[in-house]
């Protein structure tokens, strides 16, 4: 219960603080420098809802983030503390969130001034342009992360992808980075708003690079990557996630699977 009280305390004192702070600062014109201001004041709240919660992160494969080289992030999705740990490791990111987010006073004006981008999951077109956006920030230099199940699930296997994040990457041209997050069911789930301490590991997978393909390919890219990912999660944590429909021929894998896990840093 006392986890339960120190997340509420930070999310009650310091968001305000530190949103109005990246909101007055847009709002002034200060732009938005890689670890400047507005990196910071994300990371910072991320980190401190991270040590509010008690929970200790380990990072696996770390040498495939790319040290804030463009890159499309693409994790698994099952509680909100996906969100605060990869906000709190990764040295550089944008987040693409749903967009009832936003509509939150104070939390989405600084949501949006730090670069998040808002998503209409129900509107088709609306989420497209969403990616386009996100495609934008990349060009910039920015890498994004995405959670392509769309929502929270309620258990570890791998729901179905949406395909926007692989146009996104694809359109872009960068790799992407298949993603898990394991163990934040147990921090706190979907259903529940108690928080407990506990570890949750995060494995950054061997990136799938998108040169040359292009939007015809986005069904393969996203088979790719639900086949890694859901090959990671079974080895690594004993989870079996639903299988694809067998590839044909001509929708074979675009890169061999990486050919070994990689070792932690806790």
């Amino acid at each position: 219960m006392i986890r339960t009280v120190l997340v509420a305390l930070t999310l009650l004192l310091v968001t305000p603080l530190l949103a109005g702070t990246v909101a007055i600062a847009a709002a002034l014109g200060i732009p938005n420098r890689t670890g400047g201001l507005y990196d910071w004041c994300a990371r910072t709240w991320a980190r401190l809802l991270v040590v509010a919660g008690g929970v200790r992160v380990r990072m696996h494969g770390t040498q495939n983030i790319g040290d804030g080289a463009p890159r499309v992030f693409v994790s698994n999705h099952v509680s909100w503390y996906d969100v605060f740990v990869l906000g709190s490791e990764l040295p550089k990111y944008r987040f693409v969130a749903k967009a009832e987010l936003f509509r939150i006073p104070i939390f989405g004006a600084g949501a949006r001034a730090v670069g998040t981008i808002p998503i209409e999951r129900s509107n088709r077109s609306s989420a497209f342009q969403s990616y386009e956006t996100a495609g934008k920030l990349i060009r910039e230099g920015n890498p994004v992360v995405v959670f392509p199940e769309g929502t929270r699930g309620s258990s570890y296997p791998l729901r179905p992808f949406k395909k926007g994040p692989f146009v996104l990457a694809i359109a872009s041209g960068v790799p992407i980075v298949p993603t898990i997050v394991y163990g934040a069911i147990e921090v706190m789930s979907r259903r529940g708003l108690r928080v407990h301490p506990g570890i949750v590991d995060v494995h950054f997978l061997e990136p799938v690079p998108t040169v040359g393909l292009t939007y015809d390919d986005r069904d393969r890219l996203a088979r790719e990557v639900y086949s890694r990912m859901a090959a990671a999660m079974y080895e690594l944590h004993g989870v079996e996630s639903p299988a694809l429909p067998v590839q044909s021929e001509r929708h074979q894998p675009i890169a061999p699977p990486a050919s070994k896990l990689h070792p932690s840093r806790a």
